[in-house]
């Protein structure tokens, strides 16, 4: 299992646009599961983009991607890319 955390700099938070461009790409990666957490809320789904959105992830808040399965690596690699570039 691999994980990390990223403080969200956009000042919009996780919106709609991003976050639909994150959970296809964590569908993209069939054979690995990834949850995202917001402190103090239960951990959901990355695939779930409803579920994403309720999490209400504001401009400096930290979230706690935990990926595993066969991808998991690259999953995470892909993933801490994508974070950095688009939130």
């Amino acid at each position: 299992m691999k994980e990390f955390t990223y403080t969200i700099k956009d000042a919009l938070g996780i919106h709609a646009r991003p976050a639909g461009n994150l959970v296809k790409l964590i569908k993209s990666f069939s054979g690995t599961a990834v949850t995202i957490e917001k402190e103090g809320k239960p951990a959901v789904s990355g695939s779930a983009l409803m579920k994403l959105m309720g999490l209400g992830v504001k401009c400096g808040d930290t979230v706690k991607f935990k990926i595993d399965g066969g991808d998991e690596a690259a999953a995470a690699a892909a993933l801490e890319e994508f974070m950095n570039a688009n939130l």
